[in-house]
């Protein structure tokens, strides 16, 4: 007589992704939690804690100008005046030069109505100069400023963009290795559902055997016109 053997519960199968041998993501079952683990190379580390890090320490201070930030940016400011202001002098000091050389040689003196209008109309033109010049340094050093905002937060960006691409990276490991065991454990599951399946057909002939065996044994010691061996007969009958 066969014994009945109901098949073992399959154990949890884990899930690796491993790059030229190098075991990247993997997932496995400690106690009650299923866990998964990127593994960090050591450059990916570094690039990764420095984003983080940097990020940290420039969010304070992302609109906050300290004293050499200020003095670099009045330095360009103060380039940018002197060279406006060259080209105004050169500009007009000719004109006046030429205006009071052409007056001295046709009058003698500069006391002169000629020249006082021409004089006039030279300053003022010169007056409009220095007045678009102050407004262009006003205007250079909003430029300025903001070239400066842009340039951190750019710089945040890429940080920003760097921890979010090493995140993304793990992420898509991570779950190709829960892909691999949710593949694995549905592997084992079918398995396990076969041979459930297999060994409940077995029991089923098992008992039908038996009591086929039986039933033949208690039909031979029973008077064969008897109600007990067409109740006997009866039982059988379903077995075969």
């Amino acid at each position: 007589m066969g014994k009945y053997s109901k098949p073992k519960y399959p154990s949890f199968s884990g899930g690796v992704v491993s790059i030229n041998g190098q075991k990247k993501a993997v997932t496995s079952k400690k106690g009650n939690n299923v866990v998964s683990n990127y593994k960090m190379s050591n450059a990916e580390k570094q690039a990764y804690d420095f984003a983080q890090n940097s990020l940290v320490s420039n969010l304070p201070n992302i609109n906050v100008f300290d004293t050499n930030t200020q003095q670099g940016l009045q330095s360009q400011l103060d380039a940018y005046t002197q060279k406006g202001q060259k080209m105004i002098n050169n500009l007009y000091s000719p004109m006046l030069n030429s205006l009071k050389n052409d007056i001295a040689s046709r009058f003698g003196n500069l006391d002169n109505s000629v020249f006082l209008n021409n004089l006039n109309a030279i300053e003022a033109n010169r007056a409009e100069s220095v007045n678009s010049l102050a407004q262009d340094v006003l205007n250079r050093q909003d430029e300025l400023i903001n070239n400066e905002l842009t340039r951190r937060y750019n710089y945040l960006n890429f940080l920003q963009n760097l921890q979010n691409q090493a995140n993304s990276t793990m992420l898509n490991y991570i779950n190709s290795s829960q892909n691999n065991s949710s593949s694995g454990n549905s592997y084992n599951q079918q398995a396990y559902n076969a041979n459930l399946q297999n060994s409940g057909s077995s029991f089923g002939n098992l008992f039908a055997n038996l009591g086929t065996n039986l039933g033949m044994s208690l039909l031979q010691s029973a008077n064969p016109g008897s109600a007990a061996a067409s109740a006997i007969m009866g039982i059988v009958g379903r077995y075969v």
